[in-house]
């Protein structure tokens, strides 16, 4: 990994995302990339071009100067740091400025509290989840020491998993964590008896071409299953796999969006499938 994205706002959440971005730097001699979206509105767009360009450079003036101040931490103390301001719109903007710089993950700062449909849904955090072709990293709390010993993929077995697999199998690498891939097996209409879950777990170590120990998990929801699952086992880190512009609510159908307080700021690292 040589870089990693920090999208920031200068909120609290944002500097979560910078103080664990600079953890993961300084460990893998990487640098960092500072994205401030300056979105100038429509409002100074649609005045005159002389007004249009003395505003659009007070703000630009402005969010230098705030981010000169933002970036003024002692954890990043001897990190490559790069700033870039931009007048983007779309979230979409973010997947491109990390293909742009040679970002291998982004590190995001999220205030969600209510689980995880409510952790990304609606939140500028799942805009660029959805649309980001780079591995994204939700942080919701400070961590003073950012370390992983376990982390744990969320799969629902499906063949096309497999390759997300690979990517999530080579963080747990990077991190030096022990991975467990667990499946949530719903209780109700919806439950997979033994033969049908084995078949299922033997399909997909055949297409990720290794056998790997995939353990099932019982619960009424999925929701609350993954949560439950990492809290058992005392999981550092969850990954899971997002479906483009279908969005995180595609990989919750049919749960219920209930909030699970142990795991509320759970880091949560999304990969798009």
């Amino acid at each position: 990994m040589k870089k990693i994205l920090v999208p920031i706002d200068f909120s609290e959440h944002s500097e979560y995302a910078l103080q664990v971005a600079s953890q993961i730097a300084r460990e893998h001699h990487a640098g960092i990339v500072v994205l401030h979206m300056l979105g100038v509105s429509e409002s100074v767009m649609a005045k005159s071009e002389e007004e249009e360009i003395q505003e659009a450079n007070y703000y630009m003036k402005l969010a230098k100067k705030k981010i000169k101040n933002f970036l003024e931490k002692e954890y990043l103390r001897n990190i490559p740091i790069e700033g870039i301001i931009q007048n983007y719109k779309i979230f979409s903007e973010v997947n491109q400025v990390a293909q742009e710089n040679d970002c291998g993950l982004v590190v995001m700062g999220s205030h969600g509290t209510s689980g995880l449909s409510r952790f990304f849904v609606g939140s500028n955090t799942e805009k660029v989840i959805r649309t980001s072709e780079v591995p994204v990293l939700v942080i919701k709390r400070p961590h003073e020491s950012f370390k992983v010993q376990k982390m744990a993929f969320a799969c629902d077995l499906e063949l096309e998993y497999a390759s997300v697999y690979h990517k999530v199998a080579a963080f747990a690498e990077l991190f030096s964590a022990k991975l467990e891939v667990f499946y949530v097996n719903i209780l109700g209409a919806n439950y997979m008896g033994y033969s049908d879950i084995e078949k299922r777990i033997k399909d997909f170590n055949g297409a990720i071409g290794e056998e790997v120990p995939i353990r099932i998990y019982n619960y009424h929801s999925v929701e609350r299953g993954i949560f439950n699952f990492c809290f058992e086992q005392g999981v550092d880190l969850l990954a899971i796999t997002t479906h483009g512009r279908k969005g995180i609510a595609h990989f919750l159908a049919g749960s219920t969006a209930e909030n699970v307080s142990n795991h509320a700021k759970l880091p949560v690292l999304t990969i798009k499938l």
